[in-house]
């Protein structure tokens, strides 16, 4: 039986709670260029755009509810008899609206940073351009969200615990974003089993063991399930 459970969460296990993917068609983010709302440079550009499309964000994930794959997750980490650590590359906080303790990796919408002196605070529903810092006063605040080219969070602590894992689980990713997609290889490299729970094949599957094809809110708490149960097989 696996001791310690490292499981990695992407905007695939949010989808059925309505809070779309990058790929989906009529979402957020298909309305908007990459590079314009999710970037250092979109930001000095425009930051009126980037400050209106994360006040979107926020918006829907505060009336956003937990799915079920949510609640399996942190149902595992409530009743595992061993320890389970959740990293998730989300921001939109419904691991912990499900009761779960995570490793936000990404940042979160609910979050603000002064890119002035690095102080974080609780951002307002709507965030405006020169928000001010409520720690130095600069109009410097920005959403604490993690954007493309900048190093994720807490990478130290997330690669112990790959490190040292008996079982890797990646819930709803797509693969194609690092350092997030190199993580099963780095689980596999330290000797831990692997298992990839998905709607349809990542761009990392091949690297698995065990493979569960279907839509979060089924296969996730089927197996959590069968882990609880102590079936040798899913541990």
């Amino acid at each position: 039986m696996a001791d310690k459970i490292v499981i990695l969460t992407g905007a695939g296990i949010s989808a059925e709670s309505g809070l779309g993917t990058f790929r989906d068609e009529g979402g957020l983010w298909a309305k908007h260029r990459i590079q314009d709302v999710a970037t250092p440079e979109g930001f000095a550009h425009d930051p009126a755009l980037v400050h209106g499309f994360y006040n979107a964000r926020r918006a829907q994930a505060a009336e956003a509810t937990p799915n079920p794959a949510h609640e399996a997750l942190a149902r595992l980490q409530r009743d595992w008899p061993g320890e389970v650590v959740i990293v998730t590359q989300n921001v939109d906080g419904l691991h912990e609206k499900a009761g779960a303790e995570v490793i936000h990796m990404h940042g979160a919408l609910d979050s603000a940073l002064c890119h002035a002196c690095g102080h974080r605070w609780p951002a307002p529903p709507e965030m405006v351009v020169g928000e001010p810092c409520p720690a130095c006063g600069a109009g410097a605040g920005r959403p604490d969200v993690v954007w493309f080219g900048e190093m994720p969070y807490h990478m130290d602590r997330i690669e112990e615990h790959l490190l040292t894992c008996d079982l890797f689980a990646a819930v709803g990713t797509s693969g194609k974003v690092y350092p997030a997609a190199g993580f099963v290889e780095e689980a596999t490299f330290a000797g831990a089993r692997t298992v990839e729970l998905n709607l349809s094949d990542s761009d990392v599957s091949r690297i698995f063991q065990e493979h569960r094809v279907g839509p979060a809110s089924r296969i996730v708490p089927e197996w959590v399930a069968a882990l609880l149960r102590g079936i040798p097989s899913c541990a």
